[in-house]
Formats: structure tokens, sequence, C-alpha cells
């Protein structure tokens, strides 16, 4: 679960997203006890620790910006090698994608990374965003519609 949590907080932006990774497990493991549910309310409840870490996150670095590189600049340089063609390719693909994630309004781009990230349902959404199930309907149609605008799937391999 931990890749999934720290792929949501990458896709937001999140400065430093395996340090905020850290900080959700360690409420989880603190918080545990006073867990009760399933599997599936174990991750809508983690996602919710996740949410708001990354809420907190985002103001922090607004308050005090920082001037280190950003994560997806020391990522590249890490991983240089391999197939040239495939890893620029890659590259591309990556940076097409996120743009396009990017460029979705905060609550959409929240509520489509919960349902593809996250794999939680339209009412597990709707508890970590304290928004009602009926908002976040609209919310997935309206940011799917624009991604799908902005980043047009033709079926074929890309």
């Amino acid at each position: 679960m931990a890749p999934k949590i720290a792929g949501y907080l990458r896709a937001h932006g999140s400065a430093d997203p395996e340090d905020v990774t850290g900080e959700v497990f360690l409420q989880v493991v603190r918080a545990l006890p006073s867990f009760s549910g399933g599997a599936r309310d174990f991750r809508a409840w983690t996602f919710t620790i996740a949410h708001r870490r990354l809420v907190d996150d985002l103001r922090r670095r607004r308050r005090r910006p920082a001037g280190a590189a950003p994560p997806e600049v020391v990522e590249r340089a890490a991983g240089a090698g391999g197939d040239v063609e495939a890893d620029a390719h890659a590259q591309i693909e990556h940076a097409a994608v996120r743009a396009a994630i990017d460029e979705l309004p905060p609550a959409q781009r929240a509520v489509v990374l919960l349902r593809i990230i996250g794999d939680l349902t339209v009412e597990e959404i709707a508890r970590v965003l304290e928004k009602r199930p009926g908002a976040v309907k609209a919310l997935q149609r309206r940011g799917l519609r624009r991604l799908k605008g902005a980043y047009p799937f033709d079926g074929r391999e890309r």
C-alpha cells in the first residue's frame, strides 16, 4: 500500500512523497488501536490520513518555499541508463500524463487519483475528501473528460 500512497502524494506535487508517506504510516501505527473495519475500510482510512498529511505538506510549502531541485529532476538523474530510446519515449509519455493531471483543478485531481491510484469507491472518496458522493461523481466525470481532452486515448500502443 505504501507505493500507492507515495504515488498519490507524488502526483499531487508533494515535495518529498517518501517522507510524507513515512509520516502517514507513522500516524496509521499510532491510531491503529482506534481503527475498526475491513481491508477496504483500512485503505480508505489510510488515504484519508494521506490526504490530510498532503494538505499539511502543501500549506507548509506555501509558507516556506524551498529552493531545492524538483524531485522529478533528481529521479531522472538517478534513473539514467538502459535503452535510451525506450527511456525517452517513457519520459515523454510520463511528462504528458503528468502535465494533464497537473492541469486538473485540485478537487478533480484528488478524486481521479484516489479512484485510479487508491482504487477507492465513490463513497470512500467522499469520506476521504469530506464531500457528498454526488459531488465526487461529478468531479470524477469532469476530471476524466478534461483528461481525455488533454490526452486523448486512441486505443493504439504508444
